[in-house]
């Protein structure tokens, strides 16, 4: 072969290498092709004009009717409180007793201290018929006469003081024993085994059976309209909470004199009549409020956040893209909210997926799928 060829062909074999090299150099420094934006389906809505519902909604408390605090008419000792809280007790039934030594030992007393006072009237009567013999007799004046029947009076007087005292404290000896007042629910415990309670000192808290309220507090700014409905049937709506979240009527019944000077609202308890509501469930009392004019009303769902204003996704249906525009949310009314500006009646808008999706993004309308 001719050297010349031979070192020609060398020298390639040489450089290409090199090349391979720097091939593969200039494609890894090139981008990577941009990511296809995938084209999402979304729920939309067609904004609308609508009236408001104008409604006024407190959270209530279901309470019993009468709900008593009981306690013992005597001072002593706790020793035993068989009420347990949340028990359902019946009228007559033991809920506390207080140690009964003391009152005991007092019914004895005033039992001998009757014992002693029918004696001396015993003896009182005894001189007294003595003295009247005398006196027939000429033994006696009158006026000692007189002196001895005022005795007797005096002692038949203390024969009557001393049973009355003994009643008492056979009552008392009685009051060491807490019984119920009326069938019901044992709604709070305030008082342990071992504490010394004084006279009339809550020992357990008993909701009666019988009619229901709902209480809740109003601020004084709707007092006033409250109080319009007061008495007339059926005009408040109570709703109760959890799966079983039905509508009931309800009837205010009594409003507060005065503010709670914690909070400056006032006390209002609207009677439930035949509502199946438990005792203590929590419910929402649904007042109506002032007529409202037709507003533009929107999915909460359909609201975002963005450089701190509130925003929606609306529908391009020409393009089938979606641009964000600012709104001015008014009020919530349930699961919807009044708008006051940014939208026209007949914009389509995004309610579903709203965090997922980018200024001019393609999407397509979302399909049930079929069952």
């Amino acid at each position: 072969m001719n050297p010349e060829n031979l070192a020609r062909r060398q020298r390639s074999f040489t450089l290409w290498p090199c090349v391979l090299l720097a091939a593969a150099l200039l494609s890894a420094c090139q981008p990577p092709p941009a990511a296809v934006e995938p084209v999402r389906a979304v729920r939309t809505w067609v904004v609308g004009t609508a009236p408001a519902q104008s409604q006024l909604e407190f959270a209530a408390e279901v309470r019993a009717r009468v709900e008593s605090r009981l306690g013992f008419r005597v001072p002593g000792k706790l020793v035993e409180r068989p009420a347990q809280l949340g028990q359902t007790v019946r009228a007559g039934q033991v809920l506390g007793r207080l140690d009964p030594q003391d009152l005991k030992l007092g019914q004895d007393a005033a039992r001998a201290a009757l014992g002693a006072a029918k004696a001396q009237s015993d003896v009182a009567e005894s001189e007294f018929k003595r003295f009247v013999t005398l006196r027939e007799q000429g033994f006696i004046s009158g006026a000692e006469l007189e002196r001895r029947e005022a005795t007797v009076k005096s002692a038949r007087a203390a024969v009557e003081q001393a049973e009355a005292q003994w009643r008492v404290q056979a009552n008392q000896s009685g009051y060491s024993t807490l019984a119920a007042d009326a069938t019901g629910v044992i709604t709070a415990v305030e008082a342990e085994p071992g504490m010394v309670l004084s006279a009339g000192a809550p020992v357990v808290r008993l909701a009666h059976d019988g009619p229901r309220d709902a209480w809740f507090n109003v601020p004084e700014d709707r007092l006033a309209a409250v109080r319009a409905l007061q008495g007339r049937s059926g005009q408040l709506k109570v709703k109760g909470w959890g799966p079983d979240a039905r509508t009931w009527p309800a009837t205010v019944r009594e409003i507060a004199a005065a503010a709670d000077p914690a909070t400056r609202t006032f006390l209002v308890k609207a009677d439930l009549g035949s509502a199946p509501l438990a005792l203590g469930q929590t419910a929402t009392v649904l007042l109506p409020g002032p007529a409202a004019p037709a507003a533009l009303m929107l999915p909460l769902t359909a609201l975002f956040e963005h450089q701190g204003k509130t925003q929606v996704w609306v529908l391009d249906r020409s393009s089938m893209t979606v641009q964000m525009r600012p709104v001015q949310p008014v009020a919530p009314q349930g699961n919807q909210i009044v708008i006051a500006g940014g939208l026209q009646p007949g914009d389509t808008i995004v309610t579903a997926g709203v965090h997922t999706l980018t200024a001019g993004q393609k999407v397509t309308l979302y399909v049930e799928p079929k069952p």
